[in-house]
């Protein structure tokens, strides 16, 4: 996967995918632009994720952690999608980013570090190819890991297709 030339291009992602513990990549197709995807993606938050993320809090207290709460206002608009390591973007943080070809940013908590990131194919119709990466800290990150996976796989293929979608354009004018 590493030598994918799709990943060659981004600084750093090669060490990144060599010492992960779980990877997923999906890629969709838009005529949008790389921005307009990502505040699009970040700004999904449907009641029935809203529901998902309280579950969460349960199950992190069972495994001894501490959730931080979710933000309450996730929308995003194009133009405060940023692209400046370090700069946050809702509970995530940017840690690299190139305009119009890719951006990631990251979260660390104490069972793990996660980074969702998506690298932009150019040409029309776009592919946009949003790839997780997952490290492990402690024995509760595979465990809280593997019991969230199949509505991670849920949650990102709707953050895509909200990516994809318009209205976040007509809001932008």
């Amino acid at each position: 996967m590493k030598n994918n030339p799709l990943f060659t291009a981004v600084p750093t992602l090669p060490s990144l995918l060599e010492t992960a513990n779980h990877v997923d990549i999906k890629t969709i197709t838009s005529d949008v632009p790389l921005r307009e995807f990502i505040a699009g993606m970040i700004s999904y938050s449907p009641s029935w994720l809203k529901f998902l993320y309280g579950l969460r809090w349960f199950f992190v207290r069972l495994l001894g952690m501490k959730q931080e709460s979710m933000p309450q206002e996730l929308t995003m608009r194009p133009k405060n999608v940023s692209f400046e390591v370090g700069e946050p973007a809702a509970f995530f943080t940017v840690k690299m980013a190139k305009e119009d070809k890719f951006w990631f940013a990251g979260i660390t908590e104490s069972h793990l570090t996660a980074h969702l990131g998506v690298v932009v194919e150019p040409g029309q119709p776009r592919r946009f190819h949003v790839v997780t990466i997952v490290h492990y800290h402690r024995w509760t990150g595979p465990v809280y890991f593997n019991v969230i996976r199949p509505f991670h796989h849920i949650v990102v293929r709707q953050m895509m297709k909200a990516g994809v979608q318009q209205p976040l354009r007509l809001q932008e004018a």
